[in-house]
Formats: structure tokens, C-alpha cells, sequence
């Protein structure tokens, strides 16, 4: 993992499991280079968890992520064709699982006590998020094991070689990572 910052580019995706803070890390990022930030969940997410047809998120995808500048962060792998062959680096937090599992339960409860709105007026409830089939802790043990396995291959592909890829194992290693990058200056 490159400590160094030199080879940031301007087209930035932050990936990693559901719960590991992509969002966040993300929106941080984006504010440290002076870039826009794009949260994918946004373009998908319709009132009352409703989920945008690929026919309407598909380009907005792609109306988001033209030129320069910016940061985005989400997995949804349909949308690698269009974001993938743009981006010029990933920011992968690839986190042990009891790391994001502890994440994500500890704002899956705040969220829900607090019923902060999200996208679109989508809020986590309590009895969605732990009784529930469709629970975002569900999610995540059906999807952290098969993003081990997916991304690197993804990755090791010829088409996504000119992508530099930032991969952090720990938040620690992350955010000493973070530290070191310049600020914008225009």
C-alpha cells in the first residue's frame, strides 16, 4: 500500500463492505481536495427504500461522474462499466469483519433511535434493521465474504490496470493515510 499521496488522481471511488465507512471517508476526502462528493446510495435511493430502476440510475451515474474532480463512494457493481473505465484511483477499505460489524451495528442503532433521514426520506427503523430479511446487518453477512473475493479479481483485470489502487486494512492505516494528504489550492 502506497503510503505516499503523489498519485492521487481526481476521479476517486471509495470502496469497501457495507458499514465500513465509505460514506464518510468519502465525503472527508472530498472536502480535503476541494472535489465533489458523490454518494451513490443518493442516486438510488427513492422515498420509502425505493429503488431506482437501473433504466434512471444507470445515467445518473454516468451524468455524475463526467469530468474531473470528484469523489465517490458505493459498490454497486453495475455501475463499474461506466464509473470504473473513468476513475484514476480507488480508495479500498477492505476492514476485518468484527471491525465493520461493529460499525454498522453501532449506526444502525444510533440511526435508528435518532430516525435521521438519509436519502430521500429514507429512514432506518429498528424493526427493519434487525428483524427484518432486508436488514442492512443481513446485508452485510450476505455480501463482506463475496466482496473479499470479487473485488481483487475485478481489479487484477487489464482494463481497470491504469487504476491506482489505496488499500487499507485497518481505519488507523486509513486516516494516517488521510493525514498526508495536501489540501486543495487553486
Amino acid at each position: 500500500m502506497p503510503e505516499h499521496t503523489s498519485n492521487i488522481g481526481t476521479r476517486i471511488s471509495v470502496i469497501g463492505s457495507t458499514g465500513s465507512g465509505k460514506t464518510t471517508a468519502a465525503r472527508t476526502l472530498a472536502d480535503r481536495l476541494g472535489f465533489r462528493h458523490i454518494e451513490m446510495d443518493a442516486l438510488f435511493w427513492k422515498p420509502n427504500w425505493g429503488e431506482t430502476p437501473d433504466e434512471e440510475f444507470l445515467p445518473a451515474v454516468d451524468e455524475a461522474t463526467r469530468g474531473d474532480r470528484w469523489v465517490m463512494d458505493g459498490n454497486y457493481s453495475r455501475t463499474r462499466p461506466i464509473v470504473w473505465p473513468r476513475l484514476d484511483t480507488i480508495v479500498w477499505l477492505d476492514y476485518r469483519f468484527h471491525v465493520v460489524f461493529l460499525r454498522l451495528l453501532r449506526r444502525t442503532v444510533v440511526r435508528s433511535i435518532s430516525k435521521e433521514e438519509l436519502w430521500s426520506g429514507c429512514e432506518e427503523r429498528f424493526r427493519n434493521s434487525f428483524f427484518s430479511k432486508d436488514s442492512i446487518l443481513v446485508w452485510l453477512f450476505r455480501t463482506y465474504w463475496r466482496r473479499k473475493r470479487t473485488v481483487p479479481r475485478a481489479l487484477a483485470q487489464p482494463e481497470h490496470s491504469h487504476i491506482s489502487v489505496f488499500h487499507f486494512h485497518t481505519p488507523r492505516a486509513f486516516r494516517r493515510w488521510l493525514r498526508n494528504i495536501e489540501p486543495a489550492t487553486d
